[in-house]
């Protein structure tokens, strides 16, 4: 069943029969999970070939483009602790500022996230509204199949549709630097 045909079948059930989890709950789970609002979200099965090559093609464009910046730090998948009933894992993103501890605990000020069958309501839904609330600046939903990132800006708290990428070179502006970003050198040749 797709994950927008569940979410549909679950409006019908009243919100206090659903089970709700806290962070405690979430760290003893096996296997990849997010937790939005207390609702569990399983990450398997792993991502296809496809999302890891274009993943591993973003992280390293990100740490080259960073290389010269002191203030900003790129991440592959991560735990973001946003609240005891929200953790996600981005599939990639920047950080600006200082950064310790086991998760991050900020908000990111970039976010790509590479859609897959299970994941793209979630990630074009509920993770956008999710990033539009935190204010994380950029989200870009990275379709590797097409290969095309739509990015987002947020402004006046709200996202605003910049782009379709698919070989444009697109400018990034951070905390503390810019990055110029070709969405060209991302896809699976």
């Amino acid at each position: 069943m797709k994950l927008k045909h569940i979410f549909e079948s679950m409006e019908s059930v009243k919100s206090e029969y659903i089970p709700r989890y806290r962070y405690e709950d979430y760290v003893q789970w096996e296997g990849k999970w997010e937790l939005i609002k207390g609702i569990p979200y399983a990450m398997t099965p792993s991502p296809v070939l496809n999302h890891q090559i274009v993943s591993g093609n973003i992280t390293r464009r990100l740490l080259e483009l960073l290389e010269n910046c002191k203030d900003c730090t790129a991440l592959p998948d991560v735990d973001w602790k946003i609240s005891e009933d929200t953790v996600v894992q981005p599939d990639n993103l920047i950080v600006c500022g200082e950064i310790s501890g086991a998760y991050l605990t900020k908000a990111p000020i970039l976010i790509f996230e590479i859609l897959s069958p299970s994941t793209s309501y979630k990630d074009k839904k509920i993770k956008y509204e999710l990033y539009e609330k935190e204010g994380v600046k950029y989200y870009i939903i990275v379709d590797s199949e097409a290969k095309v990132a739509e990015i987002f800006e947020l402004r006046n708290k709200k996202y605003e549709k910049t782009v379709d990428a698919q070989t444009s070179v697109i400018r990034f502006d951070l905390e503390a630097c810019s990055i110029d970003f070709d969405f060209g050198v991302i896809w699976r040749k």
